[in-house]
């Protein structure tokens, strides 16, 4: 990335919180469970290069054989994948934003600028070493529960690598985990290195800051509510809501982390009762359409790099009970579904789906080239 667009990506759709002034990666994700039991995780994805839009999806085989970066090649830590997964992408790299594997294990990443802090790479560890990317694949392709993941946390060491398409600046993430069970931590690497690990407060999570401040911050939103406020009477005046929605009067509407994180709660704590894993899906994309930025509503006009686009790229909704992940992006709205059970993860192929045509609003499957396509 040129310098010039480097600059205009840190002054474009700027979000400050506590004076850290970050680009528009503003992600947010939720957690749904139906009646039927199923358990839906869904996000938005924002920030992308024009020519590198979050709408292109890989396919990943069982037992395929990975090699993580460090900062001194790929000489990181070497292991065979125990299972096939779907991954969103991102900038040309085999990882991105989510992706689930056929077991039904979710990882998403969200950016957690100002906060996370990586080891510092040791030659010595290089066998246990891995970039942020390699971090996801490896949950992904290696476990099948929360549970798994955490136990192997400590086997690991996550280390800054340098992307030339981000002008060699760190990535700072972190990551939200879920399985069918219903089980979801989020995932804080801080302080150089220290692994924090937090259950996710009814799925949700945003960006900076971390994840106890978050939890923290709700106390300040204890009043908000469903239900219509009562009408009151002062002296001779009679004062009555104006309408529906008087409970959530206060509810944040901004697009910063903290406004978004506790909008995001309040919406996931009040849905309605949800009788199939289809209703949480769909009712997902609803809760999240009031998280979409749309195109310059975060930065001026005259501050707006052609090569950059702030807004919402990409929505998801996995659903890890059934293996289907379903997705619609910023310029096609239809609804398109990768079943995962019609995949032969030991045969097919590796590839990446480019699927962005038509302007359709039906549910529509992406189909799998190769061999490992079911019929």
């Amino acid at each position: 990335m040129k310098t010039r667009s480097i600059l205009a990506l840190a002054t474009a759709a700027c979000m400050a919180w506590a004076g850290i002034v970050e680009p528009a990666r503003a992600c947010t994700g939720i957690s749904l469970r139906s009646q039927d039991g199923a358990v839906v995780v869904s996000r938005t994805v924002e920030w992308a290069l024009s020519d590198a839009q979050h709408n292109r999806l890989a396919i990943f085989p069982r037992g395929k054989s990975y090699v993580a970066s460090t900062p001194a090649g790929s000489n990181g830590k070497r292991w065979k994948g125990r299972y096939g997964f779907v991954s969103m992408t991102a900038y040309g790299q085999p990882y991105g934003p989510d992706g689930m594997n056929e077991r039904g294990l979710y990882v998403g990443m969200y950016y957690l600028p100002g906060y996370a802090s990586y080891s510092v790479y040791v030659p010595a560890l290089a066998d246990r070493s891995m970039s942020v990317g390699d971090f996801m694949q490896w949950m992904l392709s290696s476990f099948e529960t929360v549970e798994e993941v955490r136990k192997h946390l400590a086997t690991v060491t996550v280390v800054n690598v340098d992307d030339p398409r981000f002008g060699g600046a760190q990535l700072p993430f972190h990551w939200k985990v879920a399985d069918p069970g219903g089980a979801s931590i989020v995932i804080e690497i801080v302080d150089g290195g220290q692994v924090r690990v937090y259950d996710a407060f009814l799925g949700v999570i945003t960006n900076s800051p971390t994840y106890d401040w978050h939890l923290t911050n709700l106390r300040n939103f204890i009043r908000l509510t469903p239900k219509a406020n009562e009408p009151l009477t002062i002296g001779n005046l009679q004062l009555g809501p104006l309408g529906a929605g008087s409970g959530m009067i206060g509810l944040p509407g901004d697009f910063t982390p903290p406004s978004r994180f506790i909008r995001a709660a309040a919406l996931t704590a009040s849905v309605r009762p949800l009788a199939t894993a289809t209703d949480a899906v769909f009712e997902s994309f609803r809760i999240l359409d009031s998280f979409n930025i749309p195109l310059g509503a975060v930065a001026p006009r005259d501050q707006v790099a052609k090569d950059i686009e702030s807004a919402t790229q990409i929505t998801s909704a996995s659903d890890l009970t059934n293996r289907r992940y379903y997705f619609h992006t910023m310029r096609n709205r239809q609804v398109r579904m990768i079943d995962l059970n019609r995949i032969d993860f030991a045969r097919v192929k590796e590839q990446v789906l480019d699927d962005d045509q038509g302007r359709t609003h039906a549910v529509r499957e992406v189909m799998i080239e190769g061999p490992g396509q079911k019929r």
